[in-house]
């Protein structure tokens, strides 16, 4: 064999063996892109569905949130309404000591000696006309209506706390 020859024979070899790696390249890329396009179909399913849960659970959150908030908002208010309705009675209970409607007065007991207050027999409660009563002065009223006002605040306060705790805790 000529070298020309030998070379003309190398290269339609190399043609040869170039059109057969091209054409399994081709049968391949044909194979794999089928498989890829499913997995890859699959893989977007399985995305959609991922996403679709997410929103689900996004919206069931939103929903007791805004449940939770409408709660919260009841409760503020019924918290104001009982705080006002008592800053009212206190204010007119105070109204009624000033122009003197009304007189804060305590039991005497009955031994001016005794430092006990509490009747020696058991009798029934409420208004006894028979008992010593001391009327209290004006303003040691106001202050003893103003205690309990600060009171009162703080037990409705303390109401509005635990109903809020309550609705959070759920």
């Amino acid at each position: 064999m000529s070298p020309g020859t030998l070379k003309l024979l190398i290269a339609g070899v190399a043609v040869a063996l170039i059109l057969a790696i091209s054409a399994t390249w081709k049968v391949q890329d044909w194979r794999y892109s089928g498989q890829l396009a499913e997995q890859a179909n699959a893989h977007l399913s399985d995305l959609a569905k991922i996403g679709s849960a997410a929103a689900d659970q996004v919206q069931a959150e939103q929903g007791k949130r805004l449940a939770l908030e409408q709660q919260l908002t009841t409760s503020d208010q019924t918290h104001h309404r009982a705080l006002t309705d008592a800053q009212r009675n206190q204010d007119r209970l105070r109204d009624r000591l000033a122009t003197a409607d009304v007189r804060l007065s305590v039991l005497l007991a009955e031994d001016p000696a005794s430092c006990s207050g509490v009747p020696a027999t058991p009798g029934a409660v409420g208004v006894v006309h028979g008992a010593r009563r001391a009327q209290l002065d004006p303003a040691h009223a106001q202050r003893i209506i103003a205690i309990t006002d600060a009171g009162d605040r703080g037990l409705i306060a303390l109401q509005a706390c635990q109903s809020y705790a309550r609705s959070v805790s759920r």
